[in-house]
Order: structure tokens, then sequence, then C-alpha cells
């Protein structure tokens, strides 16, 4: 029996072929279905002003195209724009209603472009808003870690290498080790937001087109500081701005695994260090007594789905050569994934960390003799002794340092970083920085689609509206 054939925009296509090249599309794109319309919002304008006769597309059929795809967003965020199989992707399926709706002007939107740049543009601008909004999860975990820091500065805690008791510490310092880590992986999310923050619309198939086309007129539409040059590597540059991506997002999924690894343990009966928030645990469908830390079993879990995905992508691509190949269409999923794993992993710790409740008298019962000894030592060393023979003695005698009190010992370190100078509002300092500094760029971002689509971005509504 003849296999049956489906017919699209770009030709007739077998059934099976047209599923298994599709795959995950028609759904992983109604992600993209706003930022599709965005990129043909700019791509329209600029093709509006493209000095030849006669137009490409008229002022007329720009305002008519630009005020539709203002519409297909409205739907988006609605759920009723729609992306079948046959579109095959986001591109086609925005494509088709607008020459539904508009007809000739729909079908001159495509002019100098190819899905291949298409698809770039709209990973960029999705990630554009995801890794801001990454950043600002960041931060409000990082400053939830750092408050929870400034109220037990002062409450003793056992520190541990090797997960035996070593050394005088404190919460303070425990909570805020996390909050720094955050902060480094601010850093790299601010690397991955540079790295992606470069339009490659325009670059067509990767060969550019015989067309006076103005791609830096598109990239500032969109709200992008650059273009990227080289329009073959424009295209050739999918899953590598991905991979890196996913690598600055598993930075981040490694810091809220060790954190939710400190969590649990020390929530345990035998530590009781800290009680966790019971309604933000699970019962248990056969023990009445349960209450368990799914929340962060599922952190710690799910950061190796997010750096194994990074992985993933830079070995999809290691191999391919130049110029586009469909290959790169399966990094597509793995950002996507990475990206809400690791913004809903931030979002769910924050209320987690606001609500912990610390035990101080389980704290203090963590220490015992030996947690001192090495202060012991140094302070012999202090007085004259040489290291080694301080050691040594100290070992001898450790039942001596019973009587130590372990808030007094944690806090007499006072050089920078220990447990006594925390410098708590200079970490607070820093992590307004790159908020202050993520907002702004925001802004720029919301200002220049907003003046591209002619109503307020990201709300949708006329300019001319208070309400």
């Amino acid at each position: 029996m003849p296999a049956s054939v489906q017919k699209t925009t770009v030709g007739a296509i077998q059934t099976d072929v047209l599923d298994y090249t599709a795959g995950d599309d028609s759904r992983l794109d109604r992600a993209l279905v706003e930022v599709d319309c965005l990129g043909t919002a700019a791509h329209v304008t600029m093709l509006a002003r493209v000095p030849i006769k006669p137009a490409i597309i008229s002022a007329t059929q720009q305002k008519r195209v630009v005020a539709e795809l203002v519409n297909v967003m409205q739907q988006a965020r609605a759920g009723t724009f729609r992306i079948t199989v046959a579109d095959q992707d986001v591109h086609m399926a925005v494509e088709r209603h607008l020459t539904r709706k508009l007809g000739e002007a729909g079908r001159r939107v495509h002019t100098a472009r190819s899905r291949n740049d298409q698809v770039a543009l709209d990973l960029r601008l999705y990630s554009r808003e995801s890794i801001a909004g990454c950043i600002d999860e960041c931060i409000a975990l990082a400053m939830a870690l750092t408050q929870l820091a400034s109220k037990t500065r002062s409450v003793p805690m056992a520190g541990r290498t090797h997960m035996q008791p070593a050394m005088p510490s404190t919460v303070g310092l425990w909570a805020s080790a996390h909050a720094e880590s955050l902060l480094d992986d601010l850093t790299l999310l601010d690397a991955a937001y540079v790295l992606n923050d470069q339009c490659p619309l325009g670059a067509a198939a990767g060969y550019g087109v015989p067309l006076p086309i103005d791609r830096e007129l598109s990239a500032r539409l969109l709200g992008f500081s650059r273009v990227m040059n080289n329009v073959l590597y424009a295209t050739s540059a999918r899953g590598k701005c991905e991979s890196a991506i996913l690598g600055a997002l598993g930075q981040v999924m490694l810091t809220l695994s060790r954190l939710s690894q400190d969590l649990m343990l020390y929530g345990l009966p035998e530590f009781g260090y800290f009680t966790l928030p019971a309604e933000l645990g699970t019962g248990s469908s056969l023990m009445p007594q349960k209450n368990n830390p799914d929340v962060l079993e599922l952190v710690r879990a799910r950061s190796a789905v997010v750096l194994s995905a990074a992985h993933t992508t830079a070995e999809i691509m290691r191999g391919l050569p130049g110029g586009y190949n469909r290959d790169a269409q399966e990094s597509k999923g793995l950002l996507m994934q990475g990206v809400e794993i690791t913004r809903s992993s931030l979002r769910i710790l924050v209320p987690m960390i606001d609500a912990l409740q610390v035990n101080r008298k389980a704290l203090r019962a963590g220490f015992g003799a030996g947690v001192f000894a090495t202060d012991r030592v140094l302070e012999l060393v202090a007085e004259g002794m040489p290291f080694r023979d301080a050691y040594q003695n100290v070992k001898r005698h450790l039942s001596d340092l019973n009587d130590r009190d372990p808030q007094t010992a944690a806090l007499q370190k006072t050089h920078r970083g220990a447990p006594g100078n925390l410098d708590l509002p200079g970490l607070r300092r820093k992590l307004t920085q790159h908020g202050r500094q993520n907002r702004s760029r925001r802004m720029d971002c919301q200002r220049a689609l907003s003046k591209l689509l002619g109503v307020r971005y990201p709300d949708l509504k006329s300019k001319r509206s208070h309400t």
C-alpha cells in the first residue's frame, strides 16, 4: 500500500517522514510563537526600507503585518494559536496565518530569510529573556540565603570536612557560602547573556542574499547589542550558543544540588540542625509520620539532567560539517528543558530558605572537644611553639578542650571571609549590581520592542492606554 503524502508549504512530504522530521517541534515551538512574531516584525520593517523599486513590502503592508503579528502574540498567550504537523514548525505556522489573513503581504514576509536564520534568531530571543529571568531568580535565592546568613551570623555550627566535625563555624558562614556560589553563577549567566546577545537575522541559509538588506537595522529593532557578522557562522552557531547557555545553567544547578544535599543532610533527625517547612514537603502513602524532602531530592536529580543537556548539545554539534544541519534541531528541546528546570528550581528554593527553622540547641550539641583542636594548635603557635609540635601536643590532650564556647571560637576568626567577617553588605551590593544591570538591559529591550510593535511590550497594550 502506498504511503500517504501530506501537502505542506514547502512541498508534499510522506506522512511518516513528516512526523519523524518534525519531531517535537509542533509542541516545543508553542514557546517560540511570540519571539517568532517579534523576529518577523523586525524583518518586514527592515524589508519595507530596502531601497529598491518596486518595494518588497510597502509601508502599508508592513503596518498590517506587524498589527496581525501582535494579534498572533495575543492568541499565543491565550493558548489559541495552533501549530500543526503540516506546518512543521512555528515559522511556517505564523507565515500560513499571515497569508490567510493578509494575502499577498503574508506571501512576502519570508523574502531574504531562511528558516535557518529564523530559528537561530528565535532561540536567541527566547534565550535572552530566559537568561534575564534566570538572573533575577538567582539573585532572589542568593538574597534569601544572605538574609538567612545575616540572622544566623553568630549561631555556631560545627564545620565539617569529609563529613566529620572539623572546626568551629557558623550557620551564617554556611548560608553565605551558597550565596557566594550563586554570585559566581551570575557571572557565568552574564557571560552567556553577552554571548547570546547577537542578531543572526539576515544570514538567510548561511550565505547571504543578493538584496541590499540592512542587518544592523534588524538588530537594533530587536534590541540586540550587535549583529553576528559572518553569515555562515550565524547559522552554524546553532548548538554552540545553546551549549554555553546550558553550561551556565548547569553551574547554577550544581550550586542548587549541593545546597539541597546540605539541607537534606542537616535536616535529618540524627542532626536536627534545620527543620524544613512542612508545607514544602510531601507525605507518605503508607507511613503517616513522614514528611519527605521531595523538592530537594528532585533538585538534586534534575541538576544531572541540566548538566548532561549541556554535554549532549555539544556532542550533537561536535562532528557536524560547516553550514546548517538538521541535527541542530535536537538542541532546541534540551535548551528549553534546561531553562525550565533551572528557573523552577530557583523559584521553589526561595520559600524553602525563607521558612527554614534553625535549631540552635541541636547545632551546639554537634560540638565535641575535637572541633576546637585546630584553634588550640594555632593558639600555641601564636605563643611561639612550632606548628608540628603544637599539633602533637593538642592531639595528646584533646580532653582539655571540653569547656570551650563554640560561638566565641567561631567569631574570633575575623580575617576576610571568616565567620567573624562575612562582609554580607558587600555580598548584597554585588547582587544588587547584577540586578540593576539586568533591569537596565531588560528595559532597553522592552523599549526597542515596543517601538517595533507600536504597542507597549511586554503587555501588548496600546501606548495610549493608561490602564
